[in-house]
C-alpha cells in the first residue's frame, strides 16, 4: 500500500515553499519538524529526504530554533548513518556554515548601525565583554543594560550579535552531541571540534572554551564505556587515535592562547593518556609541541624544577629529530627546517631554566617537613608521568644531563658565564657585580625576562651560602650593598629578610639578624644548626646535597656531625695495614658467605617461586571476592536505581498529572477572567454610566454581568425618555420664536443670493469663453504645421496597406493550401480507419464463426464419445450380469451338492432313519417359508444378501417394503423367525413329529423344512444344565463345509469362502486374501 500523498518528502518540501512564498516561515518549518522527526521518514529514500533537510537546517537557522533543529538532525543522523554518511556531512556541513554566515552579517550589520568609525579591535573587545552565552538574559541584567554607561558599539553587539552568537556556539553542541562515539562519523565530528576551537579562539570564549573541553572529555570517556555498540569508536585504531590526538593538540594550543592554564594542564594529562593507549611511536612533531607547550604550563604555574625538565625533554627530541631528519628519515614525522639556531635557543632556554630552578623559595611555607607528604609525592609522580621520565626530576640530576651532553656548548656565552658563577666559581663578594650584566642582557630579551625574578633567588642563595663560609658576623649594610641589581629588577631589604627567614625555616640557612647592632651573625654552635635538628637536611631546597655549593672548609656543626663517621673510616682503613689476619678473615667471611649464598639459591629460589604462587592464588581469590562483591554491589545499586527511577518516573507522573491539572484549572480561569473582562469592555463601551471601578472582576459571572447590562440599560432608558421631553418642550418654543424671525429677512436674502448667482454665472462664462478661444487657436496652428505632412502620411499609410495586403493574400493563399491539404489527409485517413475497422470486423467475424465451428465439432465429439462410453457400459454391465448369473448358478448347484452330501450323512449317522418320502430341497428353499417362496427371487443383477446374526430366515426390510406396496405381505410378519409359518409345511411337520419350537440345530435343519419331508425318529439329544453352548466341531471323516448358498445366508469360516467368494462376491475376506 503506498504512503498518504502528505508523508511524502517530495510534497512536504513543496507545501513548505509554498508557506515561505507567503512569508509563513514559522509554519513551514512546523510542517518541515513534523514530518522529519515521523517514524514514517525512515522508509524513504535518501534522495528525496536531503532537500528536505536542507531546507529544514536553512529555517532552523534564519528563526533560531535550536532545539528543533537538534530533534530533527539526530533523527536523519539515525536514518542515513546505514545507507549514505555523505549526505549526513552534507546537510550538518550547511548547518554549520549557514550559522557561521549569520554570526558575520550580524557583525556587519551591528558596524553599519555603529558607525564605520569604530575599529574591528573595539568590536573584539565588545564581544569579549559578553558574559556566559548559555546564561538568560534576566530583568534585572535587561535594566542594568539600559541603564548603564555602555558606549553604543556595546549595546549594538549586545543586541545583534550576541545572541547570534549564542545559536553558534549552540550549533557546534548540537552537532557534538549527535556525532559523539560514531565510527562512522568520526571525520566530521573532528572537524567540528576543530571549528568550535576556532570559535572559541576568534571571539575569546573562555567559558564556552571550558565546557567545550569538559564535553569532549565525557564523550571520551563515554567512548570506553560504550565500546560494545554498533558503531562504537575503536581506540586501539591508529588513525581514530590519532584523530583525537590532534584535536587534543589543537585544544592545547587554544588553551595556552587563552591563557586557561587550568584547562591547559588538563588537555595535556588527556594528551598523555592518549599516548598511553596508543600502540605505535607519536610523532617527533607532535611531542615536540607537547613539551613546548608543557614548558609554558609549568613556567606560569612557577613549577621551575618540571619547567626546566621539560625543555630539557624538548631539547632531547628537537636533538633526535635532526640526527634522524639527517640521516635520511620522514620529514612528515619530524619538526621541519631544525637549524643550528634553533638547537642553540633551545640548549640556551635548557641551562637559563634549569639555572632558574630555586634552592630556597621565597613564598610562604608550612615547615620543611610538610613538604614531603603524600599529595606532594603524588603530584610529583603525575607530573613525571606527563614528562615520560622514569623518576622525578632534580636539580642536580638536571646539571648531571647538561654535563654529559653538549648543552653547555651550544648555549649562548651569557648564560654559559652564568652558570659559571652560580656554579662553579667561589666569589661572595662580587657574585651579584658579575651577575648584574648578564640579568640586564637577560631582561632586554623579552622571551627571557621571566626567568629573571627566579634567577634572583638562585643568586641570594649563593651569596648567603658562600658567605656563611669565609664570615661569622657581617653587618647588614654590607650584605645589602652585596645583592644589588640591575634598576630593574632591584631586590629590596624586607625581600632579602624574608628570603633569610625561609632559608632558615626551611634549614638551609642558619643566619641571625640583629635589627639592634645591624649585625648578621651565621650561626656556629654545633648544637643549634638547623640542619642538625633536621635529619632532613635541605628538605626544602630543590637540591636535596650540597655537593653543588662550592665549599672551602666545613663548618663546626658538619665537623661535630661527621666526627665518629670519620673516625670510624680511619680506624678501618688503618686496621687494613697494620693487621693482614684482618684482611683475610675477611677473605674467608666472604668465601663463606659466598658459599652459603650458592649453597641456599635453589632453596632460596624455590621459596620465592612458592612465595608468588601464593601471592598469585591470594590475588585471585582477592580479585575474585572482589569481582564478586563489586558484581553484588552492582546489582544492589542496579535494583536500587531501578527503585529509584521507577519512584522518579511516578513522581514525575504525578507531578505531571498536578501541573496539567493545574494548568487546565488556570486556562479556564483565565478564560473565564477574559470572557468577564470582555463583557465588561462591552457594557463599558456600549451602555453609558456605568460604573465597574469597585466591581472585582474573578468574582463575576455571566449572570450578574448581564443583570448590570440591563440595569444600565433601563436607567439609560429612564433618562433619555426625560431627555427627550424637556428637549422637545424647548425646542418647540425656540424653533417657533426663530421663525418668526426669519420671516422679516427672507426678502433680503434672496435678493442678495440672486445677484451673487448671477456674478458667478457671468464670470465662469467669460472663463469658458477664453477656454475654448484659445484652445481653437492652439488647434488652428497645429493643423497648419502638420498639413505639409499629410501628403507623405497618405504615401506610406498607402505603401504599409499595400504591403500588409499583398503578405495577407500571400499568407491566405497559404492557409488555403495548407487547409487542402490536412483536408486531404483527413479523409485519407478517414478512408484508411473506416478499411481497418472493416478489416477488423471481418476478423472478429471469421474467428467468432471458427470459435462456434470448434465449439460444435467439440460438443459432437463430446456427445459421441459419451455414447460410446455409455454403449461400453451397458456392455460392461450385461457381460458383469452375464458372469454373476453364472457364478450364481454355480454356486445354488454347489450349495444344492453340498446339502444333499449332509442329508446322507445325516442320515448315515442317525442309523438309517427312514427316508422322506418327499422330494429333496434345496437349503436355501428348507430356510425360506412358503410365502418367501412365492415371492420373486431378487435380481439377478443385484448383490448376495449377507446372512447377520438373528436375520436368518427373515427378509430384509426393503423386501418386507416392496412385499408391503403389492400386498403380499402377511400379518403374521412381525412374529419371531423361530416360529414356522402356518402353511402346507407345518401340517406335514405335525404329521412327521411332535410340534416343536426353539432353536434348531444346524445339523436338523435339511430334515425340518420343506413340505413333505419327514423329521428323524429319534429327537435331539438334550444339553446338560450346566454345560455352555459352543460350536459344533465335526468328527473325523466329516466335511467341514458351510451349507449356505451362494445368496449368502449361513456363517461361512474364512478357511471356506476362497471357493464362493468369487459366486457371492459380498462375503468378508481377510486382508491377507483379498
Amino acid at each position: 500500500m503506498p504512503p498518504p500523498p502528505h508523508i511524502k518528502p517530495e510534497n512536504v518540501l513543496k507545501r513548505a515553499q509554498e508557506l515561505i512564498g507567503v512569508n509563513q516561515q514559522q509554519a513551514a518549518l512546523s510542517v518541515l519538524h513534523e514530518h522529519v522527526t515521523s517514524k514514517r521518514t525512515r522508509n524513504s529514500t535518501i534522495a528525496s529526504l536531503e532537500p528536505v533537510m536542507l531546507l529544514f537546517v536553512e529555517l532552523c537557522v534564519d528563526l533560531r530554533k535550536g532545539k528543533s533543529a537538534k530533534d530533527g538532525l539526530y533523527n536523519y543522523k539515525n536514518t542515513s548513518q546505514n545507507t549514505n554518511v555523505a549526505t549526513i556531512e552534507l546537510v550538518f556541513r550547511r548547518f554549520i556554515e549557514l550559522a557561521e554566515q549569520k554570526v558575520k552579517e550580524a557583525q556587519s550589520k551591528a558596524d553599519e548601525v555603529s558607525g564605520a568609525g569604530e575599529t574591528k579591535e573595539g568590536e573584539e573587545a565588545g564581544l569579549k565583554d559578553v558574559g556566559d552565552l548559555e546564561a538568560i538574559e534576566t530583568p534585572e541584567s535587561i535594566l542594568l543594560s539600559t541603564v548603564s554607561g555602555e558606549q553604543s558599539k556595546d549595546r549594538t553587539d549586545r543586541a545583534i550579535v550576541t545572541p547570534w552568537l549564542k545559536f553558534l556556539w549552540e550549533t557546534y553542541r548540537t552537532v557534538l552531541d549527535i556525532f559523539k562515539n560514531n565510527a562512522r562519523l568520526e571525520v566530521m565530528y573532528q572537524t567540528t571540534a576543530h571549528q568550535a576551537f576556532d570559535f572559541c579562539k576568534r571571539y575569546t570564549r573562555k567559558t564556552e572554551f571550558r565546557r567545550l573541553c569538559e564535553l569532549l572529555r565525557n564523550h571520551l570517556q563515554n567512548a570506553a564505556k560504550y565500546s560494545q555498540q554498533v558503531h562504537a569508536i575503536n581506540l586501539s585504531d591508529p588513525e581514530t587515535l590519532q584523530r583525537h590526538l590532534d584535536t587534543r593538540f589543537e585544544q592545547l594550543n587554544v588553551a595556552v592562547e587563552l591563557e586557561l592554564w587550568q584547562e591547559a594542564f588538563k588537555s595535556v594529562e588527556d594528551i598523555h593518556t592518549l599516548l598511553s593507549l596508543s600502540k605505535r611511536q607519536p610523532k617527533n612533531s607532535m611531542m615536540a609541541t607537547y613539551f613546548e607547550r608543557l614548558t609554558r604550563i609549568f613556567l606560569v604555574s612557577e613549577n621551575y624544577l618540571f619547567h626546566a625538565a621539560a625543555w630539557s625533554r624538548y631539547y632531547n627530541l628537537l636533538s633526535l629529530a635532526s640526527r634522524s631528519v639527517a640521516a635520511g628519515a620522514s620529514k612528515k614525522d619530524n619538526p621541519t627546517n631544525i637549524s643550528d639556531a634553533d638547537l642553540s635557543k633551545a640548549a640556551s632556554f635548557v641551562l637559563l631554566s634549569a639555572l632558574a630552578i630555586p634552592v630556597i623559595s621565597t613564598t610562604r611555607s608550612r615547615g620543611a617537613l610538610i613538604d614531603v607528604d603524600a599529595a606532594r609525592n603524588s603530584k610529583n609522580a603525575r607530573l613525571t608521568n606527563l614528562l615520560g621520565m622514569n623518576t622525578p626530576p632534580s636539580r642536580s640530576i638536571l646539571f648531571k644531563d647538561l654535563s654529559n651532553k653538549d648543552i653547555l656548548q651550544r648555549a649562548r656565552p651569557e648564560i654559559r658565564s652564568l652558570y659559571n658563577i652560580l656554579e662553579t666559581d667561589f666569589h661572595p663578594k662580587s657574585i651579584c657585580e658579575k651577575v648584574s650584566p648578564i640579568l640586564s642582557q637577560i631582561g632586554a630579551d623579552e622571551e627571557l625576562r621571566k626567568y629573571v625574578v627566579p634567577l634572583q633567588q638562585v643568586i641570594l642563595t649563593r651569596l648567603f651560602q658562600q658567605l656563611s663560609q669565609v664570615y661569622t658576623d657581617v653587618k647588614l649594610e654590607d650584605v645589602l650593598a652585596l645583592a644589588k641589581f640591575p634598576d630593574p629588577f632591584q631586590v629590596s631589604a624586607s625581600t632579602i629578610e624574608k628570603f633569610i627567614m625561609n632559608g632558615c625555616k626551611k634549614g638551609d640557612l642558619s643566619i641571625r639578624i640583629d635589627h639592634s647592632t645591624g649585625i648578621l651573625t651565621f650561626d656556629q654552635d654545633v648544637f643549634s644548626s638547623s640542619k642538625a635538628l633536621h635529619p632532613g637536611s635541605a628538605a626544602g631546597s630543590a637540591e636535596a646535597d650540597g655537593s653543588s655549593v662550592q665549599r672551602l672548609q666545613s663548618t663546626p656543626s658538619e665537623i661535630v656531625r661527621t666526627q665518629l663517621s670519620r673516625l670510624s673510616k680511619a680506624l678501618y682503613l688503618a686496621v687494613q695495614y697494620v693487621d693482614p689476619s684482618f684482611n683475610e678473615d675477611r677473605q674467608k667471611l666472604k668465601l663463606a658467605a659466598l658459599k652459603r649464598a650458592e649453597a641456599g639459591a635453589e632453596k632460596e629460589h624455590m621459596e620465592l617461586v612458592s612465595r608468588r604462587d601464593t601471592i598469585q592464588k591470594k590475588k585471585e581469590s582477592v580479585a575474585s571476592a572482589q569481582a564478586a562483591r563489586q558484581r553484588e554491589e552492582e546489582q544492589k545499586r542496579k535494583l536500587k536505581q531501578q527503585e529509584l527511577q521507577a519512584a522518579e518516573t511516578e513522581r514525575l507522573a504525578q507531578e505531571a498529572k498536578d501541573r496539567d491539572e493545574r494548568r487546565i484549572q488556570a486556562e479556564r480561569k483565565r478564560v473565564q477572567r477574559e470572557e468577564a473582562e470582555k463583557q465588561l469592555k462591552e457594557l463599558k463601551r456600549g451602555v453609558k454610566g456605568v460604573d465597574i471601578s469597585g466591581i472585582d472582576i474573578d468574582e463575576l459571572d455571566s449572570g450578574r454581568i448581564r443583570m448590570l447590562k440591563l440595569q444600565a440599560l433601563e436607567r439609560e432608558k429612564n433618562e433619555m425618555s426625560d431627555k427627550l421631553k424637556t428637549t422637545g418642550k424647548r425646542i418647540d418654543h425656540l424653533e417657533r420664536a426663530y421663525r418668526r424671525e426669519e420671516i422679516k429677512h427672507l426678502g433680503e436674502d434672496y435678493a442678495a443670493q440672486r445677484e451673487k448667482d448671477q456674478k458667478s454665472y457671468e464670470a465662469f462664462k467669460n472663463e469658458t469663453l477664453q477656454t475654448a478661444e484659445q484652445k481653437h487657436k492652439e488647434d488652428v496652428a497645429i493643423k497648419h504645421r502638420l498639413s505639409r505632412l499629410v501628403p507623405t502620411y497618405e504615401s506610406f499609410k498607402k505603401t504599409i496597406t499595400n504591403q500588409r495586403h499583398a503578405d495577407f493574400e500571400k499568407r491566405r493563399r497559404a492557409a488555403e493550401r495548407e487547409l487542402e491539404q490536412k483536408m486531404e489527409q483527413r479523409r485519407r485517413d478517414v478512408r484508411e480507419q473506416k478499411a481497418a475497422e472493416r478489416r477488423r470486423a471481418q476478423e472478429e467475424e471469421r474467428f467468432r464463426r471458427e470459435e462456434e465451428e470448434r465449439a460444435a465439432r467439440e460438443a459432437e465429439e463430446a456427445e459421441r464419445a459419451a455414447e460410446e462410453k455409455k454403449q461400453k457400459d451397458a456392455e460392461a454391465k450385461a457381460e458383469a450380469e452375464s458372469r454373476r448369473q453364472e457364478r450364481a448358478e454355480a454356486a445354488r448347484k454347489q450349495m444344492e451338492r453340498e446339502a444333499e452330501a449332509e442329508r446322507k450323512m445325516k442320515e448315515r449317522k442317525m442309523g438309517g432313519g427312514a427316508p422322506s418320502a418327499a422330494p429333496a430341497r434345496s437349503f436355501e428353499g428348507m430356510r425360506r417359508g412358503p410365502a418367501e417362496e412365492a415371492a420373486p427371487a431378487p435380481s439377478a443383477g443385484g448383490p448376495p444378501r449377507l446372512a447377520l446374526q438373528g436375520q436368518s430366515g427373515k427378509p430384509s426390510w426393503r423386501e418386507r417394503e416392496a412385499m408391503r406396496q403389492s400386498g403380499q405381505l402377511p400379518a403374521e410378519s412381525a412374529a419371531p423367525p423361530a416360529a414356522p409359518a402356518a402353511d402346507a409345511r407345518v401340517a406335514t411337520e405335525e404329521t412327521a413329529m411332535p410340534k416343536r419350537s426353539g432353536y434348531i440345530p444346524p445339523a436338523l435343519r435339511g430334515n425340518a423344512s420343506g413340505a413333505g419331508e419327514s423329521m428323524p425318529s429319534e429327537p435331539p439329544k438334550e444339553r446338560p444344565a450346566g454345560e455352555r453352548w459352543g460350536p459344533r466341531r465335526p468328527a473325523e471323516g466329516e466335511r467341514s463345509e458351510s451349507p449356505a448358498g451362494a445368496s449368502g445366508g449361513a456363517y461361512r469360516p474364512p478357511g471356506s469362502r476362497g471357493a464362493a467368494g468369487g459366486a457371492s462376491g459380498g462375503a468378508y475376506r481377510p486382508p491377507g486374501r483379498r
